[in-house]
């Protein structure tokens, strides 16, 4: 049964449009989720019967437009997405919640602003701070019902952020948590030691003194 804050969670997210979408790896179905308290718009690809009670194969991907549609080097997020949609496809089944919150929830601008400071020597994190903005703003609170709608109970969530496990976990969503590395290169060194010592990523630590952010 339905709690009542579940009910309203459900109530805020209207799921919208859905459609097959033909990838390299495998044919996915897309759905489109509309968050009426914010305006923002969700997305979820999944893959295979998710609402049978097993585990679900899972990434939540928080939008990166830089990474995942312009190529930047700067982060790992556009070879993190790639990674868990090979994974999801190879295995058959899985979803992955595309969220839109750009640059650690900040915005695109915000996040081109952040670059130009860390550009002039600032990390990640101190670029935040200069801005005004907290470490990580993003909030996870709109999984819990797209994760409901297709019937999915428990993960296994290609994650190296706690955060997000934690964040599940309040949700009374079940994780095991599946690490998700990608290839680290020059141009993105030290904002993966930033996230590994500043943010509690479950990373390796990188050297910190390569070409910037």
């Amino acid at each position: 049964m339905s709690s009542p804050q579940n009910a309203q969670q459900d109530a805020a997210l209207e799921p919208v449009a859905s459609c097959a979408l033909p990838t390299p790896w495998a044919t996915f179905q897309l759905h489109a989720f509309l968050d009426q308290s914010t305006g923002k718009e969700h997305l979820a690809l999944t893959l295979g019967d998710l609402g049978d009670g097993q585990p679900v194969l899972a990434r939540l991907h928080s939008e990166c437009l830089t990474g995942d549609t312009l190529f930047s080097l700067r982060c790992d997020c556009g070879a993190q997405l790639e990674a868990a949609i090979r994974q999801i496809a190879a295995e058959g089944r899985g979803v992955l919640l595309y969220l839109r919150q750009e640059g650690r929830g900040i915005g695109l601008v915000n996040k081109i602003r952040a670059y130009g400071l860390q550009e002039a020597g600032a990390d990640t994190v101190e670029a935040n701070h200069q801005l005004g903005f907290a470490d990580d703003l993003r909030d996870y609170a709109m999984c819990a019902p797209m994760l409901r709608h297709f019937g999915v109970r428990s993960l296994r969530l290609m994650t190296n952020n706690p955060r997000k496990i934690d964040a599940l976990k309040t949700l009374d969503i079940d994780v095991e948590r599946i690490e998700h590395i990608a290839s680290g290169t020059r141009f993105n060194a030290r904002y993966l030691a930033t996230k590994a010592s500043k943010l509690g990523h479950l990373l390796p630590q990188a050297p910190a003194h390569s070409t910037k952010p």
